[in-house]
């Protein structure tokens, strides 16, 4: 039952929409209706809330993430395969949260928190900022939907050619392809193919 606990718990943690309350109740501003995508996420928050909210945001977006995880550690064995869906709970719990219809955000800040969540097993953590970093700033992909399923799938094959515990591997991997799917969701709606949507620069330039 511990696991049934925790796991719930993990997925009302990550039900909680800091990015969309926060802007919401310090500058009565509503990030979704004034952003392109409509995503309650850390970056809105940034761009729309400022940088000072926003990095409370992504503090606690982190946390959401983080803290589940650490309990799951004091009171759960990480060799259980369950212990895969409560590294999964926070990440499915900010997609899909319990209140707005079931309707969340893409899910990157979370899993960061998730990820950090898991040490002293920081595998799963490195691949996920390698690769964020090496496609944000050396090899840049556009559209952003693209880079980050790009990146998260190639983070999802790292964590799955590691030797790490298959519980977490299977967690990790699971959170991975579910941002990857919300990304895919959101994307940007045009009518040009895919091909010629996509634009690569190396270190940002053109």
């Amino acid at each position: 039952m511990i696991n049934i606990y925790i796991g719930l718990l993990g997925y009302l943690c990550g039900s909680i929409r800091f990015a969309y309350l926060i802007p919401l109740w310090f500058k009565k501003i509503d990030i979704t209706k004034l952003s392109d995508d409509g995503n309650p996420g850390a970056y809105n928050a940034f761009k729309y809330a400022g940088i000072p909210l926003g990095i409370l945001v992504i503090i606690l977006e982190l946390a959401k993430g983080f803290i589940p995880i650490r309990l799951a550690y004091m009171f759960l064995d990480p060799n259980d395969i369950r212990f895969a869906l409560v590294i999964l709970a926070p990440i499915f719990g900010h997609s899909y949260p319990l209140g707005n219809f079931f309707k969340g955000g893409k899910a990157i800040a979370v899993t960061f928190g998730v990820f950090l969540g898991l040490y002293p097993e920081m595998t799963p953590l490195t691949y996920l900022v390698v690769m964020y970093l090496f496609t944000s700033l050396v090899i840049v992909i556009n559209p952003h939907w693209v880079r980050s399923v790009i990146c998260f799938f190639l983070v999802a094959l790292g964590i799955y050619l590691s030797p790490i515990l298959i519980s977490v591997k299977a967690g990790c991997i699971g959170g991975c392809c579910l941002v990857c799917f919300r990304h895919i969701l959101a994307r940007d709606k045009v009518a040009m193919p895919l091909t010629k949507q996509i634009k690569v620069s190396f270190f940002g330039g053109k």
